[in-house]
């Protein structure tokens, strides 16, 4: 079927055949005459479609004439497109425009890497945190101009886990002064999106806090072993001491040894904010570390015989920090001891999953309510204010949990239910696990 656009081609050809026919039998050459107008015709369409190619390479502004006819509308949809692709091209120029005006507002530095670790853009704060300058150092790699040791470890790191939620501080290669928090995001196709951000006031107000409590808690601590040594005087010797100050010195020795686990709990927290990332490759027998955890929560029960079980994959080892697993471990099965009722169970159990491990912590306590459940681990928090002082608590338990995992990339998910119980659950990625033999369970219980 002949197409509108392919009519007055066809046309042409038949005029010319038509023209070429009556002189070609009146010479008695029909068929060279045909093919002598053929090959006109075809030299014709060969210089209209380099006149086309010519108007397509060079961008010609004037309009073409006298182009045979489906090359004159192959001329009249190139110029559309083109009409079309310039508006877009506006739009795309105004957008980037915008776009860069909108990064250049921007408190951070932000740095474009692509595929290979290669600076693809840079706004104008990257040259002041990070000595990045766009676009002369287009296509240079970030770990050439930014010579940290850590920087290159952490680009690869992402390049391999997009989804690595860990940042980097480390100070200005331009200003030392200026202390930076680096964070790495990847998109698209392993593309990376560099964002930097200036911390230096938050890290001075955080030191000064640190220093603070740590300062505040060594201060307190001199004078409240005086006290607490002059307490165990009277304690021993509670014959010569009046009736009337027995009382006093009752109360007067457990806020004396309830001072004394918050100056620990505080200091503890301020070692845990301050720590880095050394010390977090040793192998911890997480069967042993969990018996002495079960053993010790069952002497803390005493009289009230909780029935404490423990269910773990045996040959299931944790790569971290001993001391710190120790402290996120006892004050969690601890806190379920003190807030479990007498002769109610205690179940704790360490098992591999999908993720890669957890610890979970499920008591049958009062549990608690759904509102505080979000706080919980904020530092001096109680769900119950009176009911904690009474059990002896500092307040600070959770929020040690918090950060001993946080050094550990884990996290700390909580479910309770008030009436029924609660459910702390530890998880760990699935790079803090170590396995050296087959799985095997064992169930301990006391």
């Amino acid at each position: 079927m002949v197409s509108p656009a392919n009519k007055p081609d066809i046309q042409r050809l038949a005029l010319c055949l038509g023209l070429a026919l009556p002189v070609g039998l009146a010479s008695g050459q029909v068929f060279f005459c045909l093919f002598v107008a053929t090959l006109v015709f075809l030299i014709c369409y060969y210089r209209a479609l380099c006149g086309f190619l010519n108007f397509i390479r060079h961008g010609a502004e004037d309009k073409l004439s006298d182009l045979p006819g489906i090359i004159n509308d192959l001329v009249r949809e190139f110029e559309l497109l083109r009409s079309h692709y310039r508006q877009r091209e506006g739009r795309l120029s105004d957008f980037l425009s915008r776009f860069q005006e909108a990064t250049a507002a921007l408190p951070d530095a932000i740095v474009v890497l692509n595929e290979g670790g290669n600076i693809a853009w840079a706004n104008d704060l990257a040259a002041r945190y990070l000595g990045v300058h766009w676009p002369q150092d287009s296509g240079q790699r970030l770990a050439n101009l930014i010579r940290h040791p850590d920087m290159a470890a952490f680009i690869r790191r992402k390049q391999q886990d997009p989804a690595d939620a860990k940042v980097l501080v480390l100070s200005s290669p331009v200003n030392q002064q200026l202390s930076v928090e680096i964070r790495v995001q990847g998109y698209g196709e392993r593309h990376l999106l560099l964002v930097a951000r200036d911390i230096t006031e938050l890290e001075r107000i955080n030191k000064m806090r640190k220093d603070f409590i740590a300062n505040a808690s060594h201060e307190l601590r001199s004078p409240l072993t005086v006290i607490a040594g002059y307490l165990e005087v009277f304690d021993e010797t509670t014959d010569g001491c009046p009736p009337a100050w027995q009382a006093p010195l009752s109360q007067m020795r457990v806020q004396a040894g309830r001072m004394e686990r918050l100056i620990d709990d505080l200091l503890q927290l301020s070692s845990l904010e301050s720590a880095n990332d050394e010390g977090l490759d040793g192998e911890i027998n997480m069967a042993e570390l969990l018996a002495g955890v079960c053993s010790e929560a069952q002497t803390l029960s005493g009289e009230k015989q909780h029935r404490i079980s423990l269910e773990l994959d045996q040959e299931l080892c944790l790569r971290g920090n001993q001391r710190d697993m120790y402290s996120a471990f006892s004050n969690i099965v601890f806190n379920a001891v003190q807030y479990t009722p007498a002769g109610s169970a205690v179940h704790i159990s360490w098992q591999q999953d999908e993720e890669g491990a957890h610890l979970a912590v499920r008591d049958s306590g009062e549990g608690i309510a759904a509102e505080h459940i979000p706080r919980l681990t904020e530092r001096f928090y109680r769900a119950d204010a009176g009911r904690s002082r009474e059990k002896g608590g500092t307040g600070l338990g959770l929020a040690i949990v918090k950060h001993a995992l946080a050094r550990h990339n884990a996290v700390l998910e909580i479910e309770s239910e008030p009436g029924v119980g609660s459910t702390f659950r530890c998880r760990f990625p699935a790079q803090r696990i170590i396995r050296p033999a087959a799985t095997e369970g064992l169930r301990l219980s006391g």
